[in-house]
């Protein structure tokens, strides 16, 4: 079964609206993994516009399966990782500015700085990977850092889903046969739903976990967080 990793970022940003407390983060993460979920996922921005560096240090205290925390490997995010040492490193090349992560490595162009930090992390014990673009060039090319995995970045998928799903979905199952022929692991994220992610799953092989945040903290006010979360773990099994 392919594990579901909910990403809390929009749970920190309604509670940063109004500069309290509510909603908690650290209640919401541990209910959400009461719920079944195998994972939480944070994506701390330098500007800490939504989950706050202080938050991976609190979440690393509390969260029992396993702590994913993504972003752009500049130094103070490294440093970050390095204290916390979560379970999974996700490193994402997205720009300071950006609203959301909106492209995967270039693993060529970055190959030699890519594998100068996943040394770092993989040398403190945490599981690292990379978010690519369904190119099995990306994704061969992601082999040469030393990652131990790749997360696809699922966008284009997502848009494509309601239009045709079946050439939506086609470089994805390439990319991921690549990844299994070089032995690296596949996670998956960006824009999936409750309306595309079975079909994902159920035809990408070896689907080891997805990350969703946006799409279900959404469906979530209409039909309830502990009912989302599980309608999800249900088209993943």
């Amino acid at each position: 079964m392919t594990k579901l990793s909910v990403n809390v970022n929009k749970i920190a940003t309604l509670r940063n609206a109004r500069g309290g407390n509510v909603p908690n983060l650290l209640r919401v993460a541990a209910d959400i993994e009461i719920f079944g979920a195998q994972g939480i996922t944070i994506h701390p921005r330098p500007d800490e516009r939504h989950i706050r560096y202080q938050d991976a240090r609190d979440l690393k205290k509390i969260v029992t399966t396993e702590l994913n925390i993504e972003g752009n490997p500049n130094p103070k995010f490294v440093d970050l990782v390095l204290e916390v040492k979560p379970d999974q490193v996700t490193l994402v090349p997205d720009a300071e500015d950006a609203i959301t992560s909106n492209a995967g490595w270039d693993t060529l162009k970055h190959r030699v700085f890519l594998k100068e930090v996943i040394a770092k992390f993989k040398d403190a014990g945490i599981r690292t990977s990379i978010f690519v673009d369904a190119d099995p060039n990306m994704v061969a090319g992601a082999k040469e850092t030393g990652t131990d995995r790749i997360e696809l970045y699922t966008e284009s998928y997502a848009t494509g889903y309601s239009l045709n799903k079946e050439k939506a979905i086609l470089p994805f199952i390439e990319a991921a046969k690549k990844a299994n022929e070089l032995d690296l692991g596949i996670n998956a994220g960006h824009d999936l739903s409750l309306d595309n992610i079975q079909y994902f799953a159920q035809n990408i092989p070896d689907l080891l976990e997805v990350s969703i945040g946006h799409a279900l903290i959404c469906e979530s006010i209409y039909l309830g967080l502990e009912n989302v979360v599980n309608m999800y773990l249900n088209k993943l099994k």
